[in-house]
């Protein structure tokens, strides 16, 4: 059976435990392969390429960074992921080494005892317009979230922003985020969003810095579709990122389409109280010892 590795090659500790995890599985009989590093880590044990096919299990050793690079390498597999902290704020990840034992955490996942935590994913489609007058569409994969976001060019975005046919408003500002559950403490709570459970399945949006103080941050339905169309009264060029990482689509930007992806991100953790001990961790400074 296949374990995949995708290490922080820039955190020496986490660079260690992923060579602790190999030789206790190797002597365990599985089959170990380390995920492409894009950090510029040093280690020889990143591939340039990575097969997730297979696998029974992925372990992600960084902070949430490490976590959201082992989702897209999964993409819509629904193979477990279970994250194990060596960053900042570990809110994705089940725990940390200061926690609890990373070998014993590493049993307790390939046995079955860890609780899987069903997160919802995004499909975007961002359509643009060539030249010639054609339509380009470049389709991503996110667990976070997708950010349309004014460009260097640009003081400002205006677009439309439609769900399931149903127009909502024209906004002018920053742009708009719009998230999962799992993203809503990320780019969108900065935005002004509010903190959703992780199981909820529908979309959250939040205007960023809107220039009107009607604009508020709204929640979806499962099925729901936001579509995002830019102005032809004031052209811009937005920046658009999915989770963090920018896409580069070709033409000028149209529109976006977010809906709900086509398979869930399966996290491992300690139960479901392991969100509102991070909310209460991260948001609030309480410790839970």
């Amino acid at each position: 059976m296949k374990i995949v590795l995708v290490t922080n090659g820039y955190k020496r500790e986490a660079v260690e435990s992923a060579l602790t995890l190999e030789l206790w599985l190797t002597r365990h009989g599985y089959e170990v392969v380390w995920a492409p590093d894009n950090t510029g880590g040093a280690s020889d044990k990143f591939l340039p390429e990575c097969d997730v096919d297979g696998a029974e299990l992925v372990v992600s050793l960084g902070g949430d960074g490490t976590l959201l690079r082992a989702a897209h390498l999964v993409g819509t597999r629904e193979t477990p992921i279970l994250g194990i902290s060596y960053g900042h704020l570990g809110f994705l990840t089940a725990t940390s080494p200061e926690e609890r034992n990373i070998l014993e955490v590493l049993e307790d996942a390939l046995a079955g005892e860890l609780h899987v935590s069903r997160r919802a994913t995004l499909s975007c489609e961002i359509v643009s317009v060539l030249p010639d007058g054609s339509e380009s569409t470049l389709s991503s994969f996110g667990l976070n979230d997708m950010a349309l976001a004014r460009g260097p060019l640009s003081d400002m975005v205006e677009f439309d922003i439609t769900v399931s046919g149903h127009h909502i408003d024209r906004l002018r500002g920053d742009g708009v985020v719009v998230s999962t559950a799992t993203g809503s403490t990320g780019y969108a709570l900065s935005a002004g969003g509010p903190i959703v459970s992780p199981d909820y399945t529908g979309m959250v949006c939040v205007p960023i810095a809107p220039h009107t103080i009607q604009a508020r941050a709204f929640l979806t339905s499962p099925s729901d579709v936001v579509e995002i169309s830019m102005s032809h009264d004031r052209p811009s060029v937005p920046a658009i990122a999915v989770d963090g990482q920018f896409l580069q689509p070709e033409g000028t930007v149209e529109r976006v389409l977010v809906s709900r992806g086509a398979a869930d991100c399966l996290l491992l953790d300690y139960g479901p109280e392991s969100f509102y001990n991070s909310v209460s961790r991260v948001f609030y400074g309480v410790r839970h010892d």
